[in-house]
């Protein structure tokens, strides 16, 4: 049966030793999210996936409410910066994107007029305002496709100039040599010798051309 909504706001508030605005929306869109697509929650397998646009409180709302989590691959984050989220479903493919309405704070403040103080008035309003009040919804197109997210188990492949393995089909084949993203210069890092040196990719094309 599906924890109340305190019981949860307890459980991702146990976590900070308090309790925010953001961490309220997480539950709340986590909430939404799957009553959309008709998912019962919490989950306990890998019918639903959730991509969230940031990082930080407001997944904690998140995977506590829906059950997701990284480790179990049902829970990812596109660092966007907002606090936005989409829920898959997996096994059909339907894909909602959830994201605060943009005048939410707004309507925090006149939901709950009896509070002057904005982050309270926040906290205490996101507990209970109505869905269609709290958020704008549609549906969306992955890109990547849901089986490019998911992949295969057991595909490995070696990067052509790092030799590291990659997993999930997360590899980029260009000329016919495979590269990990870092070494493809899509990565977060670059190795200090190779930003001195130039770019270790171009040498690598060259030196196999």
């Amino acid at each position: 049966m599906l924890p109340d909504i305190q019981t949860l706001l307890e459980q991702a508030s146990a976590r900070h030793s308090h309790l925010c605005p953001r961490q309220v929306l997480g539950v709340r869109m986590a909430l939404a999210g799957a009553a959309a697509l008709g998912l019962e929650l919490p989950r306990h397998d890998k019918t639903l996936l959730v991509i969230a646009e940031t990082d930080g409180c407001f997944v904690d709302g998140l995977e506590v409410a829906a059950g997701v989590t990284p480790g179990h691959r049902t829970l990812r984050i596109e660092d966007y910066g907002k606090v936005g989220a989409t829920f898959i479903n997996v096994k059909s493919g339907e894909a909602l994107r959830l994201a605060p309405a943009i005048d939410i704070r707004l309507r925090a403040q006149k939901y709950i007029p009896d509070e002057p103080r904005h982050y309270f008035a926040q906290l205490r309003a996101y507990q209970s305002m109505p869905d269609e009040v709290m958020f704008s919804s549609m549906a969306v197109t992955l890109s990547p496709s849901i089986e490019q997210i998911v992949s295969r188990p057991g595909v490995r492949v070696n990067c052509s100039v790092c030799r590291e393995e990659i997993i999930n089909e997360r590899e980029i084949i260009f000329q016919g040599q495979v590269y990990c993203r870092s070494c493809f210069g899509q990565g977060y890092y670059q190795e200090k010798e190779a930003v001195l040196s130039g770019s270790f990719l171009e040498a690598h094309i060259v030196a196999t051309a």
